[in-house]
């Protein structure tokens, strides 16, 4: 609290988490630029302009006030894997050297969702050129994975949805959807004897 005014204050009020751009630029037509122009703003003049309860919220973060409970932890809600090559690699010249990191971030990927105990629906994988245009493509299954083939398959599918007409600088695989694995309970459950 002691360096509130000192060290937030003199920020843009954008960089409050939950003053998007649009009322940041409502909020510098109004002559509010810096986090302590909005702490010292008239209460009447925010409500008039963003309404009551998103005014108060305002002048609280402003001041640091936030009475949220601190979450240190998060079930994620996705694992991925990606590499930055040293040099941009050709399709079709390093086929054999894309093919290896492919399947290999596909195995890793797997040991990952395996080890969080969990598996996911979406498939997906993030491709960045040498122009530094990132492309994505997704693939949902009728059933979650957390297995390397499975995955693979799914994103060799997803690759083929892709243009590759330029060097690649950047090759990276994603599951999304996931649920807790619940192992071979899925398939056999457990049966009680009576």
């Amino acid at each position: 609290p002691g360096d509130l005014e000192r060290r937030i204050w003199p920020l843009p009020v954008s960089r409050i988490n939950g003053i998007g751009p649009k009322a940041t630029v409502r909020l510098q037509s109004l002559g509010i630029d810096t986090i302590a122009q909005l702490a010292v703003a008239p209460p009447d003049l925010l409500q008039a302009n963003f309404g009551l309860a998103y005014a108060r919220w305002m002048v609280d973060a402003a001041h640091g006030i936030d009475e949220r409970p601190v979450v240190t932890e998060s079930e994620p809600k996705s694992l991925s894997r990606e590499t930055t090559f040293e040099r941009d690699l050709h399709v079709r010249r390093d086929r054999t050297l894309l093919s290896g990191i492919f399947r290999e971030l596909c195995v890793r990927l797997a040991e990952d969702l395996r080890r969080k105990r969990v598996r996911g629906a979406t498939v997906g994988i993030k491709l960045r050129f040498e122009d530094f245009r990132i492309v994505t493509r997704d693939l949902t299954l009728p059933e979650a994975v957390n297995d390397a083939d499975a995955i693979h398959r799914a994103a060799g599918q997803c690759l083929k949805r892709v243009v590759l007409d330029r060097r690649l600088r950047l090759l990276g695989v994603r599951v999304s959807k996931l649920e807790p694995d619940l192992g071979d309970a899925r398939q056999h459950p457990v049966q009680l004897a009576l």
